[in-house]
């Protein structure tokens, strides 16, 4: 999700992980993954983020509208600090654009920067915009941690056959009783934990009840993570019909 939105300096994609053979996951793991997905998503969605980045040497915080439509198109445009008002991401299908405004200039990300820092963040441009997804990326199957807690699920995916992924595995812990993620580990391709997300402040968000809080540590960097607060959100709304488009890229904010 460089202190700036240009992406130049983002990180490069390490050594791609790749799974050995066609997986598939159980009904019952398919379907928590699915609703791990589509949590923030649904079929539209609407909401008011805020997102803030620390380091050891500086913090800063944006504030940014969302909008969504299935799995595969995802529109973003920040509101604020006025440094990076207006810049705006769009992703439909496999394809994703940047604009930046002070320069009234749209840039298509390549598939090579999806796992680039997006804004600067501990957050991927993937993480952000979605073009993987655990139900259709990976394989996963239920474990048992060293010191399981018993109200959750734990399940461990590895990439699909073909998915090329900056992930050799991901682990998941999932509330039984609401079915609402917990955290989400992630390690490299030689079993290596590398980065975690948690999940909290659980409440009401547009009339559903799920975590407003995701905070995300990269592990190899002391210091650092990323916060995405919910500040308001609405799902299954009508969007105005241009929101998954260039022109609206384009569009100059007030």
């Amino acid at each position: 999700m460089g202190k700036g939105f240009l992406l130049a300096a983002a990180l490069l994609l390490p050594a791609q992980a790749f799974c050995a053979g066609p997986r598939q996951s159980s009904p019952e793991v398919l379907k928590l993954l699915e609703g791990v997905d589509r949590l923030y998503r649904s079929e539209r969605s609407r909401a008011r983020i805020e997102m803030e980045v620390v380091t050891p040497d500086w913090r800063r915080t944006l504030s940014m509208d969302f909008w969504t439509e299935g799995l595969d198109k995802t529109f973003i445009r920040v509101l604020s600090p006025a440094r990076d008002a207006g810049a705006a991401t769009l992703r439909k299908g496999s394809e994703m654009w940047n604009y930046f405004p002070k320069i009234n200039k749209v840039m298509k990300v390549p598939p090579s920067m999806m796992m680039g820092s997006w804004m600067g963040s501990d957050f991927t441009n993937d993480d952000l915009v979605k073009e993987s997804t655990l139900m259709d990326d990976y394989y996963g199957e239920f474990f048992t941690p060293e010191k399981p807690d018993p109200a959750l699920h734990y399940i461990r995916l590895k990439p699909r056959t073909g998915t090329v992924s900056l992930w050799g595995a991901i682990e998941l812990a999932i509330r039984k009783d609401d079915l609402l993620p917990v955290r989400e580990d992630y390690f490299d391709e030689k079993g290596r934990r590398q980065r975690t997300m948690e999940f909290s402040d659980r409440g009401e968000l547009g009339g559903r009840v799920m975590p407003r809080v995701m905070r995300m540590v990269p592990l190899s960097k002391t210091g650092h993570s990323t916060v995405i607060r919910y500040l308001d959100a609405e799902f299954d709304a009508a969007l105005p019909a241009d929101t998954f488009t260039l022109r609206n890229l384009q569009r100059r904010t007030k």
